[in-house]
């Protein structure tokens, strides 16, 4: 069932919010303020206009879960097997209403999923997140999957903050890795070698990995 906007707060126990360039969030709650709807979800709130938001789909309830039996008393808990690299992209993007191969090759083009890679300049990780965009977004580079997320909650931040262009993942692939200044400076992708190499990269690289998981098996 698709829900559309109405004039007071509307809050539910799980969202899907579809956004008006194609993108999904994954939300707790939404609450619509004037021209304004905040995004509630367990990373933080999103500001956005109304517009920016074509609709909102209720997700089913978890289904109930029985109250497990206590565990013997030499038991154990199982340790959970840490996830690959680029098992923490997925899972980030996911997080962030991001399609999956769009992020892996975005991690592909800054590290090759490399958890330790540094570059000349100080980027760091699977990410290559600048120690100061790391601390704004409130996570430590150094930790895999903090890196991973942050990564993933820029990538969507400067893709709503470019909606309204042509270009708009151009844009965002630019500002990503050229920051958001040089965009503005140049009103699109700026004339840097590098910066416009990194963006054909992982354009050629999304177009590929989409194309494989389209075809048939």
């Amino acid at each position: 069932m698709l829900l559309t906007f109405v004039q007071f707060a509307t809050m539910v126990a799980a969202e899907m919010a579809v956004l008006s360039n194609g993108f999904t969030l994954r939300i707790d709650r939404h609450e619509v303020r004037g021209e304004e709807v905040i995004l509630h979800a367990a990373s933080g709130q999103t500001v956005l206009p109304k517009s920016a938001v074509t609709s909102f789909e209720q997700l089913p309830d978890d289904p109930a879960i029985p109250a497990p039996k206590p565990a013997p008393a030499a038991a154990t808990p199982p340790v959970e097997a840490p996830k690959s690299p680029r098992e923490l992209v997925r899972a980030a993007a996911e997080l962030h209403g991001l399609p999956a191969a769009f992020v892996e090759s975005v991690a592909r083009a800054e590290s090759a999923f490399d958890p330790r890679a540094v570059s000349p300049k100080g980027a760091i990780g699977l990410m290559q997140l600048m120690p100061s965009t790391a601390k704004a977004l409130g996570a430590n580079p150094h930790d895999a999957r903090e890196n991973a997320e942050a990564g993933a909650k820029l990538l969507r931040d400067l893709l709503i903050q470019y909606q309204d262009q042509p270009d708009q993942v151009r844009r965002a692939l630019a500002a990503y890795n050229a920051g958001p200044g040089a965009v503005k400076k140049y009103n699109g992708v700026p004339p840097y070698t590098e910066t416009q190499t990194y963006v054909d990269r992982v354009l050629r690289q999304y177009r590929k990995a989409s194309l494989e998981t389209q075809a048939p098996q």
